[in-house]
């Protein structure tokens, strides 16, 4: 794991507050901290954390209202959150991970649970945004694929015209100017082939990639079905 990672760590217990703090920034972490659920949104603009530990029921705006702002919000909704709670019912955990949280651990914990599923939901985090660093670069990659076919087509309109131009002049020059001519028209002879096969192998890259992506999960949906798969696996 990278070092240097933020938390931010919302918590109304403040022997719970000081104890993450301490223990984490140890660790190396670097950590923000409050015991006001109004607060965090605010903490959360000023620090931008790469992950929030974020106590269900504290004073001000709860964890879910908490967590159903920043989910909601594309500018906040990929940061994970853990979510800390008294309540250990099953619909309780159910709400907590369909709100969108990473995880949910329930109090009382034992830290080095707590740090063993911290280094496993930034990992995680950090598999989504290369999943969606290469989801981004394969939608730039097919746009200019899509580009260099309709600039190939007015390119190849543009060498039509010269070759009526050509031959205008072929009807009204002398021998010498023909041949040059002839020439010219040879070179555009090859460069319509070599336009041919790029324009061919554009046409296929365009057909695989449309079939691609009839079996493509999107990016959320992925990241929906591995977070249920992890639910799955604390139960």
């Amino acid at each position: 794991m990278s070092s240097q990672k933020k938390i931010l760590i919302a918590d109304d217990d403040v022997i719970n507050l000081d104890f993450f703090d301490v223990m984490l920034s140890k660790l190396g972490f670097v950590v923000e901290k409050t015991d006001n659920g109004n607060e965090v949104m605010e903490k959360v603009k000023k620090f931008f954390p790469d992950l929030i530990i974020l106590d269900n029921i504290m004073p001000g705006l709860t964890g879910w209202e908490i967590t159903k702002m920043l989910k909601s919000d594309s500018t906040y909704h990929r940061i994970p959150i853990i979510m800390l709670s008294v309540l250990d019912d099953v619909k309780d955990k159910v709400a907590g991970f369909e709100a969108g949280v990473d995880d949910y651990i329930t109090k009382p914990f034992n830290f080095s649970e707590v740090l063993a599923r911290i280094n496993a939901v930034l990992r995680n985090h950090e598999l989504f945004e290369q999943i969606a660093v290469r989801e981004a670069r394969l939608t730039l990659a097919e746009e200019l694929n899509k580009d260099l076919k309709n600039n190939l087509s007015v390119f190849v309109g543009g060498i039509d015209e010269l070759d009526n131009a050509i031959s205008i002049i072929c009807k009204n020059t002398n021998e010498e100017t023909q041949n040059l001519v002839k020439q010219v028209s040879e070179k555009i002879t090859s460069v319509r082939k070599h336009i041919a096969a790029l324009d061919a192998r554009i046409e296929k890259t365009i057909n695989d990639w449309e079939d691609l992506k009839k079996d493509e999960i999107g990016l959320s949906v992925l990241e929906t079905k591995i977070r249920k798969h992890l639910h799955q696996e604390q139960q």
